[in-house]
């Protein structure tokens, strides 16, 4: 296995700039894996067959999308990798179709065999109105020659050799298994090795940088079954020594679908990315577009949490489409952008929260300076986002910070500060206030949930009161040790490298 990867626990927001710089760096990713063809036949249903009672319907149109492994490559190439891909498929006409659109997004088709015997995996979805009413799968998982396997060997090798990084999507088959194990045992390992797989421990013999299982991956490969009530993110996060011991990876990160993910290293920190979930029932491929988003993120240079916040990024687009869909550049930038609609003046954002709360919403409330982000902010938004529907955070302004911090702060301005904590995933709107305490807020929003970092205790805040008063609740979460802004700045204006001392006033500044 190769060193571990950067900036585990070290959550960042990320802005526009990210996938701009990740497109430039454009590194090279190798994928190798299980190839199919999503099919997309969209007609209207107005009656039932006569024979045993099922809807008739009038196919009027068909799409089709490359899909399992090769929708991963292309998303890999929507957000600027130079893509190449391993695998197999049919010498017949859906083989044609799906290898025809991967060459047309720039895909490098190299390492794709035809081998006589194999039939391309399709799965085709039938679909009327706003409903998929049934998907048909037609699964071929062939048994391969000896020449296909040592032929497939080489190419992964091939493959392989200037990689930045390679994504091992297997999606049941395993029929690249023992090629993967050979060329890795025969040449160069990449410096980033990611295992997307629905069983990923027959693959714990490359010892992964990374593994990507779902929730029902990973309670299986536990060998239990997925707790039925909303515990299934502390379950996992409790048993991910056992998760990585019995993969081999260097992280672990479990997909949880609507809730986003839940990322764990070596170390046993955690780090949480929440989903933004879409409405469209006819979205599909989700998951391949995190993989892809992750992984160029990871293979561009970003820290890891960084990179996840950039997969769920990506796959909080696609899920608002139509089908098997990609993420480009462009649509991340223009979809990171939109962070900054989540900034509101009071005004605007009571009548957010009103709206929101007549849903059923329950509301939480933070605020503080956040003048330089660091762990212990994000740790504790992350936190506090748990104990709600959706998380407002309320920004002092720079008049305010000058106020209760001195003169030579705010290190940034208050629309910076704003727009960064908008890039969090788990922060749903922001807003910035003038005065030197949330009170007058409070009682004009007046949120569920008032939460506080672990420095403070509900004796010493002033607005505790309030709050109790309208019927809220008062939340005081964990410390976060040796993470205080203040330390921070001191430390970068008297050029330190590292923090010494022990102490740290916690999160909230």
């Amino acid at each position: 296995m190769s060193e571990p990867l950067p900036g585990l626990g070290a959550a960042k927001a990320i802005t526009p700039e990210v996938p701009l710089l990740v497109r430039d760096l454009a590194p090279s990713v190798t994928v190798v894996g299980d190839l199919m063809l999503d099919g997309w036949w969209i007609g209207r249903s107005e009656r039932m067959s006569r024979e045993p009672p099922a809807p008739v319907v009038e196919v009027l149109e068909r799409q089709y999308a490359p899909g399992g492994a090769a929708n991963t490559a292309m998303n890999l190439a929507a957000l600027g990798a130079r893509v190449r891909l391993v695998g197999v498929t049919g010498a017949d006409e859906a083989g044609g179709t799906l290898l025809d659109l991967l060459a047309d997004a720039g895909v490098d088709l190299a390492g794709v065999l035809r081998p006589s015997g194999v039939r391309t995996v399709t799965k085709n979805r039938i679909v009327s109105g706003d409903q998929i009413l049934v998907r048909v799968d037609d699964v071929h998982h062939p048994t391969l020659s000896t020449p296909v396997r040592a032929a497939l060997r080489d190419c992964v090798a091939a493959a392989l050799g200037d990689a930045d990084a390679v994504v091992l999507c297997d999606y049941g088959s395993q029929i690249l298994l023992d090629p993967v194990l050979a060329a890795f045992r025969a040449g160069p390992r990449p410096p980033l090795v990611v295992v997307d797989a629905h069983d990923p421990s027959p693959w714990a013999a490359l010892a992964p940088d990374l593994v990507t299982p779902n929730a029902t991956e990973a309670f299986r490969l536990l060998g239990r079954p997925a707790p039925t009530n909303a515990s299934r993110v502390e379950v996992l996060a409790s048993l991910a020594a056992d998760l990585r011991s019995r993969t081999r990876a260097g992280a672990v990160l479990v997909t949880l679908d609507r809730e986003g993910t839940l990322l764990v290293g070596p170390d046993g920190i955690g780090h949480r990315t929440w989903a933004r979930p879409g409405s469209e029932k006819q979205a599909a491929g989700a998951g391949d577009t995190f993989v892809a988003g992750l992984t160029v993120g990871c293979a561009a240079g970003l820290p890891l949490t960084v990179a996840a916040e950039l997969g769920q990024a990506a796959a909080d687009v696609v899920v608002q489409r139509f089908g098997t869909s990609v993420c480009s550049t462009d649509d991340l930038v223009e979809h990171l952008g939109r962070f900054g609609e989540a900034v509101l003046d009071e005004s605007t954002l009571l009548r957010r929260v009103a709206a929101e709360r007549a849903a059923g919403h329950r509301i939480v409330l933070t605020n503080g300076c956040f003048d330089v982000l660091h762990r212990g902010h994000t740790s504790y938004l992350a936190q506090a986002a748990q104990l709600g529907d959706l998380l407002v955070v309320a920004v002092n302004s720079d008049d305010s910070v000058r106020r209760l911090k001195g003169t030579d702060r705010p290190i940034n301005t208050a629309a910076d500060r704003a727009g960064l904590i908008a890039a969090l995933s788990c922060v749903a709107y922001v807003t910035v206030f003038d005065t030197d305490t949330p009170i007058p807020l409070l009682r004009r929003l007046r949120p569920e949930v008032y939460a506080k970092g672990g420095d403070y205790s509900a004796e010493m805040l002033a607005e505790a009161e309030v709050v109790r008063e309208y019927g809220g609740e008062v939340r005081i979460l964990d410390y976060v040790p040796f993470h205080s802004t203040t330390q921070l700045v001191g430390r970068i204006r008297a050029g330190t490298a590292q923090f010494q001392a022990p102490g740290g006033t916690g999160p909230d500044e």
